[in-house]
């Protein structure tokens, strides 16, 4: 076989393979420019889901005359022109690819006007190279891209379309994932010429949050935490849900990396890790997250369609986004109510000047890193859970009458010696006792590993004999430095017998045995210096944690029922158990009086 160069026709449709995939590709690639021409407003028309016709209106910057047929040209754009630009990219498109790849696969017709000129101008192209002179048409400032008859030219892609309905949702998807990253700008999509989605411009934080809980839920925000923290370089705002607030699938996930919405494995990987302690089993978090970052950190550049980044300091990146995020929900205690980012900006952060016009474009006025400041959410320590026996009397006081009742208020009842039921202000409250205690010792176990290096440890006044099989002697004789560190001495005396000298102070009493086995089989932590060592010894302090919290069954005084509400309003992620499963509820007036119908 020769080679030879392929014909322009031919090239434009290999491109379009990249970045028009279905019709929500050219609602995502049309929309995109109408931002960066400074849009506030875009209308969409719809027809047969998109593969008919797709029409974009908005009224940005407009192109002139003179550079419509350029528009339609490969690799022809206003927002580069050199090689420095690609490291410094503050558009949503750059690359000059999405108006002659789609003009490849349909038949396109591109009107505009600029504010200056007296009117518009039309240019039409049908998958050649040749383009007619633009004609004068009546139209506002802005532009409209037409798209009809997608892949007219290219049947054996036609055929892998959807139906209209699946096409539409995929359009819809597409919309509301570019109207959270943009809420200052209003959206219309009408289909079939019936309104389908109208997005009012958010001026403030309130409007946003309403744009977020009409693109998720009515509820998301009830059952979010705000978000905002920044370093040197780096800037994160947005909304992530209550650990008891989470889907069966991560359908609900939306990261933006300076508005640009990406999929990243090291973003999804830091979330998840945040959430590690507090979440149920295969659940998944719901997530509105903005990343402003200095553009220079961060390549656009990595994927056809732009929804893949790389970042220039990965390692530092996915730090502070599980630091940020760990800390903003350990910080959650009973009586913190979620709360709405409050900053000037409806993206709740200073964006970089970015107005791009037909022409050109304007470059951030100051470098990020010099305009944010480091802002951590506080760690707060929780308590040391001593024995429950704080006397009832220090309780009696504050329960007068002028005393202010407490988030979780004052118990009242045990109910079946599992389930302490507390009065508070605002109605009644009920704790898992066992889930709560297991937290506030877990809690307290992480804090002196990770502050004085091991667990406080308990010499044993008559040591205890266990035998084992020869596996797990071997195991046990090999981590014996590190199972001192979790406050347990044990030490092999046979082939298969173990003498247990020591356990964690915060075990007394428990079934030493079945601790010992328990760490044991829960120990394969391998590689100290692995990036999963601390998870691990997370699962196990939060093994030991459970042996020693109180049990079901066990009756609990008054005193030490209060006590240990009071040590979870003071403990960090006090919400959850470590499972991820709550440790309490609680019923306001409100819903109590309808239990009853009061005030029908």
């Amino acid at each position: 076989m020769t080679i030879q160069i392929l014909p322009p026709q031919l090239v434009n449709q290999i491109a379009a393979g990249e970045v028009v995939e279905r019709p929500s590709s050219i609602v995502k690639e049309l929309m995109e420019n109408a931002f960066d021409a400074g849009a506030s407003r875009i209308e969409i028309d719809l027809e047969q889901g998109g593969i008919r016709m797709i029409r974009i209106s908005d009224n940005g910057s407009g192109i002139p005359r003179e550079e419509l047929a350029l528009a339609l040209s490969r690799h022809a754009t206003s927002k580069i022109s050199r090689q420095e630009d690609l490291v410094n990219v503050l558009t949503m498109g750059f690359r000059g690819e999405a108006l002659p790849s789609i003009s490849s696969v349909s038949r396109l017709a591109l009107t505009s006007r600029t504010p200056e000129a007296n009117s518009g101008y039309r240019i039409t192209a049908d998958g050649s190279e040749i383009h007619p002179e633009p004609e004068p048409a009546a139209h506002p400032p802005g532009t409209t891209v037409e798209v009809r008859d997608l892949f007219y030219n290219t049947p054996a892609r036609r055929k892998f379309l959807r139906a209209d309905k699946t096409e539409l949702g995929h359009i819809l998807q597409t919309v509301e994932r570019l109207a959270l990253a943009r809420p200052d700008v209003g959206i219309l999509i009408r289909h079939q010429q019936k309104e389908t989605l109208r997005l009012p411009p958010a001026s403030d934080t309130e409007a946003w949050s309403q744009r977020v809980e009409r693109i998720l839920s009515d509820q998301f925000i009830d059952h979010s935490i705000a978000v905002n923290a920044s370093t040197e370089g780096l800037q994160l705002k947005g909304w992530i849900s209550l650990p008891t607030h989470s889907r069966s699938q991560p359908d609900q996930q939306f990261f933006y990396v300076n508005q640009r919405h990406v999929r990243d494995k090291l973003i999804t990987h830091a979330v998840r890790q945040a959430y590690q302690d507090v979440m149920y089993q295969n659940r998944h978090a719901v997530y509105v997250l903005y990343l402003d970052i200095d553009p220079a950190w961060v390549d656009v550049n990595a994927h056809p369609a732009k929804t893949e980044v790389r970042f220039r300091e990965s390692r530092q990146v996915h730090d502070f986004i599980f630091r940020t995020l760990q800390r903003t929900i350990a910080a959650q205690k009973p009586g913190h109510a979620p709360a709405i980012p409050d900053e000037p900006s409806p993206f709740g952060f200073q964006i970089p000047e970015t107005t791009v016009f037909a022409s050109g474009q304007k470059q951030a006025s100051t470098p990020l890193s010099r305009r944010v400041t480091a802002a951590y959410p506080p760690p707060v320590s929780p308590p040391s859970p001593q024995a429950l026996s704080i006397p009832f009397a220090e309780y009696a006081i504050q329960m007068d009458a002028s005393a202010p009742v407490p988030p979780l208020g004052f118990a009242i009842a045990c109910l079946h010696d599992t389930y302490i039921l507390a009065e508070s202000a605002q109605g009644l409250v009920m704790v898992d006792m066992h889930a709560a205690h297991e937290r506030i010792t877990y809690e307290s176990l992480k804090q002196q590993l990770e502050n004085q290096g091991s667990i406080l440890s308990q010499p044993l006044l008559l040591p205890l004999r266990m035998t084992l099989s020869r596996h797990d002697a071997d195991k046990a004789e090999h981590l014996a430095e590190t199972l001192v560190r979790w406050g347990l001495d044990l030490q092999r005396t046979g082939d298969t017998s173990m003498v247990v000298r020591a356990m964690p102070a915060l075990l007394e009493g428990a079934d030493a045995q079945k601790l010992v086995q328990d760490l044991i089989a829960n120990s394969d932590i391998g590689d100290t210096a692995s990036p999963a060592v601390e998870q691990a010894i997370h699962e196990v302090l939060a093994g030991v944690a459970c042996h020693a919290a109180v049990r079901a069954g066990r009756k609990l005084s008054l005193a030490e029922m209060n006590s240990l509400l009071r040590q979870m309003e003071a403990t960090e992620r006090s919400g959850q158990c470590n499972h991820g499963r709550p440790t309490w509820i609680e019923l306001d007036r409100h819903k109590l009086d309808s239990f009853f119908m009061r005030g029908r």
